[in-house]
C-alpha cells in the first residue's frame, strides 16, 4: 500500500525551463517599453502569444513582481510598474550611500585574489565595449555597472549586504529611464535630449566612460588593501551618479 506523504510533487523541469523562457520575454518587453509602465499584463493573452499554460506565465510573474518590475492588482491581475519617482530615486541612491562605501571597505580587507582577479576581469570586459565602435553602448555599460557592484558586494564578505544590494534593482530602474528617453523624444524632444545627455556624459562612446574611469579607482583601492580609499571613491562616485541622474528622472516626471 503507498501512503501519500502529503508533499506537492515537485514542478516538472520541463515547466521551469517555459517559466524561465516567460520571465525572460516578459522582462525584456517590460524593459524596452513594448509594455508600458502602468500598462495592464494579460496572463491569457501572454500565455497564448508563447504557446504556453497559464502555469509557467504565473510563476513567471511571481519572480517579476519580485523584481519589482509589475505589481499584483486584486481582482484585475498585474501591470507594470510606474517608473520611480524623483522621491523613489533619491532614496534608493541615499540607501546606497550607505551600504555600497562600506563594501568597497570591507572588500579592500576581505576580498580574495580570485574576486579581484573577477572585478580586474569586468574591466576589461567594459574597456572593449568603449572601443566596440557601437553607436550607442549605453545599455552595455548600464550592464557592466550592474556586475562591478554586484561584485563589489560579493567581496565584502557580506551575503546580507550582497543581496541588499542586488534587491535594490538601481540599474534596471537606470535601464527603464534609458528606454523610456527613446520613447518620449518625438513628442517632447526637449525631456528627451536632456535625458539622452544625462547618459552620454556618464556612458559616452569613444573614450573610457566616466562610470569605467571612477569603476578602475575603486577597484584599484580594493585590490591595493586601502580600505579608507575604496570606500570613499565609492561614495563619490554614488552621489555623483545621484546628482547626474536625478535631473534626468525630474525631466522624464515632467
Amino acid at each position: 500500500m503507498i501512503r501519500n506523504s502529503g508533499r506537492q510533487p515537485l514542478a516538472s523541469p520541463q515547466r521551469h525551463v517555459l517559466a524561465d523562457r516567460a520571465y525572460d520575454t516578459v522582462r525584456a518587453m517590460i524593459l524596452d517599453h513594448q509594455i508600458s509602465p502602468g500598462e495592464h499584463v494579460g496572463i491569457d493573452e501572454l500565455a497564448r502569444s508563447l504557446s504556453i499554460s497559464q502555469t509557467p506565465m504565473r510563476e513567471a510573474l511571481a519572480r517579476l513582481e519580485a523584481d519589482g518590475l509589475v505589481t499584483k492588482i486584486p481582482l484585475r491581475g498585474y501591470e507594470a510598474t510606474d517608473l520611480l519617482s524623483v522621491q523613489q530615486f533619491d532614496d534608493l541612491f541615499q540607501f546606497r550611500a550607505l551600504i555600497e562605501p562600506w563594501a568597497a571597505t570591507e572588500a579592500s580587507r576581505r576580498s580574495t585574489r580570485r574576486q579581484n582577479e573577477s572585478l580586474a576581469a569586468e574591466l576589461d570586459r567594459a574597456e572593449s565595449i568603449s572601443v566596440s565602435g557601437v553607436d550607442s553602448t549605453y545599455p552595455d555599460f548600464i550592464e557592466h555597472d550592474t556586475r562591478f557592484h554586484a561584485l563589489v558586494a560579493r567581496a565584502s564578505g557580506s551575503h546580507y549586504v550582497e543581496e541588499a544590494f542586488v534587491r535594490t534593482h538601481c540599474h534596471m530602474h537606470l535601464f527603464r529611464v534609458y528606454k523610456a528617453t527613446l520613447n518620449i523624444e518625438t513628442n517632447a524632444p526637449s525631456e528627451g535630449k536632456f535625458v539622452q545627455n544625462m547618459f552620454k556624459e556618464y556612458y559616452r562612446d569613444g573614450k573610457r566612460p566616466l562610470a569605467l574611469s571612477e569603476h578602475v579607482e575603486i577597484a584599484a583601492a580594493i585590490a591595493g588593501g586601502n580600505g579608507v580609499t575604496a570606500g570613499g571613491l565609492m561614495l563619490r562616485h554614488i552621489e555623483s551618479s545621484r546628482q547626474r541622474f536625478i535631473p534626468a528622472v525630474e525631466a522624464l516626471n515632467a
